[in-house]
């Protein structure tokens, strides 16, 4: 090992308390050249490897009993191409520090998802998306990505490699370890945002218009009610004046009403579960209607500080009516209680062989329980329906699927595996999770 690499060894918690992992090592490397020694030194000792981001995945995708790479220390913005708007960056940089230094130079990310604690490396490679019917997810603006494989070789994969670049965008962390990535970025750009509750037969009649009309359109369902808050942002023409919340009206609305008082809700709900239905239809009245125009990462992002654990699902557009009412009814039948709203978005097909978007338009529908309440009866009633529709598990939340279901699911699969046998047949970057779902 080289002298700048640093070496602790910690047990590793994710952030939704429901992974876990002891490494028998865990390094900062500060480059490339770093990685690739690491995992020379750690393949030739028969030792596994991951990287590890900000632990935002709900899985224990980036667990091991080997060496964990903690990434922080390869970030920041390393080249600019102004021509293209090409913008490579270190892959443990944090999203919310991407979106900061690319405002500074006039440019952004074409779509993004509700939180950016994520490093680029850790939200690209499992396949965290936005909502936009005419955009991908996010790693569908990678226009590049620098990666080591299982002897250390360090490889450049770009769209003339059409096998790696499919492959590789959403990788699972199967393929390598990535140590950069690069973003085809747009002008940075303003959302004017329109925040109102509307009743869930009223969104489900008018859907197509709601997702077609607008650049960004989702929309949280409260069940046991038919109340949702819908949001529709959309870009504005250039010059349009920032006219953004309140500090008073964001205190209260974001920090007082979605978390503070959301969080008292969900402890309630958990020693008073039949009080749940009430409480959802007083939270689905809480939030009024709002607009207002700020920066495209001020309009995306919402702080997100009650934590819970939560499975997300990607479904053909066309099923989502009958999703919806699948779950509706499963919920009233179940006797299950569930405090959290499910969240529904959107967006465009992709040619990423992995992700959830591939050759397909879909609807997500992520689903979510408190972290001091059981979700797995929950989450597997409707991850039942998921399956009856052709539904995609989101890599990095939680789902049950093996190779066998996931196969049928994406029509890559096995070319995925194929890859993966070429760039890691040592196994060097597996752990269960990849067990279980590559085989």
């Amino acid at each position: 090992m080289t002298t700048t690499s640093q070496h602790t060894a910690a047990r590793w918690t994710n952030w939704g308390r429901c992974a876990s992992a002891e490494p028998a090592d865990v390094v900062r490397p500060r480059s490339t050249a770093e990685v690739a020694e690491v995992v020379r030194s750690a393949a030739a000792r028969g030792q596994r490897v991951k990287a590890v981001g900000a632990g935002h995945s709900f899985t224990s995708i980036a667990a091991t009993d080997g060496v964990m790479l903690r990434m922080d220390r390869i970030a920041g913005i390393q080249r600019v191409d102004r021509g293209t708007g090409h913008v490579t960056v270190g892959a443990g940089m944090r999203l919310r520090d991407l979106n900061r230094a690319l405002d500074q130079i006039g440019l952004a990310l074409p779509n993004m998802g509700d939180v950016d604690p994520q490093t680029v490396s850790g939200a690209t490679s499992t396949g965290t998306h936005g909502t936009g019917a005419r955009l991908t997810g996010i790693a569908g603006a990678i226009a590049g990505l620098e990666i080591v494989t299982g002897d250390g070789t360090v490889l450049t994969v770009s769209p003339d490699d059409h096998e790696l670049f499919g492959a590789a965008r959403v990788g699972l962390g199967a393929l390598g370890i990535i140590t950069s990535l690069t973003f085809a970025c747009v002008p940075s750009f303003l959302l004017r945002a329109r925040e109102e509750p509307m009743r869930l037969p009223d969104v489900v009649a008018g859907l197509d218009a709601l997702v077609e009309d607008n650049d960004h359109f989702e929309f949280y369902w409260f069940p046991h009610t038919d109340r949702a808050l819908v949001k529709r942002n959309n870009r504005v023409p250039e010059g349009t004046e920032r006219q953004p919340l309140s500090k008073a009206r964001f205190l209260i609305d974001d920090e007082v009403l979605s978390n503070g008082l959301f969080e008292v809700v969900n402890r309630i709900g958990t020693h008073q579960p039949r009080w749940i239905p009430r409480l959802n239809a007083l939270s689905g009245r809480a939030l009024g209607a709002r607009e207002y125009t700020d920066r495209a990462p001020a309009v995306f992002i919402s702080p997100r500080r009650v934590r819970f654990r939560e499975m997300e699902y990607a479904v053909p557009r066309a099923a989502l009516p009958a999703v919806l009412s699948e779950i509706d009814r499963w919920v009233n039948r179940s006797g299950e209680t569930v405090s959290f709203p499910i969240e529904v978005r959107f967006a465009a097909p992709d040619d990423i062989w992995l992700s959830t978007g591939y050759e397909r338009a879909n609807a997500y529908v992520a689903v979510h329980q408190y972290h001091q309440m059981d979700y797995r009866r929950y989450f597997e009633g409707v991850e039942a329906i998921f399956g009856e529709h052709e539904g995609r598990p989101h890599w990095g939340k939680l789902h049950t699927l093996e190779p066998d279901t996931l196969r049928a699911r994406y029509p890559r699969f096995d070319d995925f595996r194929s890859v993966r046998d070429r760039l890691d047949p040592q196994r060097t970057f597996a752990n269960a999770y990849l067990d279980r779902v590559l085989g």
